[in-house]
């Protein structure tokens, strides 16, 4: 068996050791057993190409003026 160390939300961590509190069990043994039911509910990934995001297209020159930019990125609006 491997030992590991992992991090939970606070609130996670607190309704795993409610479940394991009232199934009589060990925190360990509730963490074994939601890992053991998700890598049974997510298939492994196979075949296929691997992801890759779509190639850039051209959408033309910039219409602001360049001294416009830092205006425009701050812009809590989003307006410009």
């Amino acid at each position: 068996m491997v030992r590991t160390q992992i991090q939970l939300p606070d609130a996670l961590y607190e309704e795993a050791k409610r479940v394991a509190r009232e199934r009589e069990m060990s925190l360990a043994e509730v963490v074994r057993r939601g890992v053991e039911y998700i890598t049974q509910v997510y298939a492994p990934v196979t075949g296929g190409e691997p992801w890759s995001p779509p190639a850039a297209r051209d959408l033309g020159p910039f219409q602001a003026r360049e001294e416009d930019w830092r205006l425009i990125v701050n812009d809590p609006t989003g307006d410009g």
